[in-house]
Parts: C-alpha cells; structure tokens; sequence
C-alpha cells in the first residue's frame, strides 16, 4: 500500500488516465474529486461490501429454496418460507 500526503489542491495521477485531487481537508474529512474514463468503475468500498453481502444471502435463500424443491418437501408447520424476492 502506497502512503501518499496532499494538501487540498494537489493531485496524483494513477495510470495515464485517472486524477485523484483533494479538493478540501475540513473537520476530520477530506473531500476528493476523481476523474477517470466512464468504462471504469468507482465504487465506495462499503458499497462493495453490501453488494458481496446481498449476493452471498441470496445464493443461500436460493439454495435453500431449490433445496426443498429438490426434495419435494414443504418448509414444516411454524418455520418460515423460503422467500421470493
């Protein structure tokens, strides 16, 4: 991992095409600006998490679901049913 300090105004540049800038340090945040192709995706990395989160609960609601299916089974009295989101 690269370590790098700026002060509100500069910029590094990542690759031939992608510009980090700070564009403002205030209150303990720091604000940036980044300017890249529009093929390459920005994503926050809690965003990214969630979306691992959400795909890893629907893999298993799914494979619960195709579990009964295969087995011809309905869930029992009192326990929940397979969602269909």
């Amino acid at each position: 991992m690269l370590i790098l300090q700026r002060k509100a105004g500069q910029s590094l540049r990542i690759g031939e095409n992608i510009t980090v800038t700070i564009v403002a340090v205030e209150n303990n945040r720091v604000r940036i600006a980044i300017d890249a192709p529009t093929d390459i995706s920005i994503l926050r990395s809690e965003l990214i998490e969630a979306i691992a989160a959400n795909r890893e609960a629907a893999l298993q609601d799914t494979a619960a679901s195709e579990l009964l299916a295969l087995i011809g089974g309905k869930p029992e009295a009192g326990s929940p049913a397979p969602r269909k989101d």
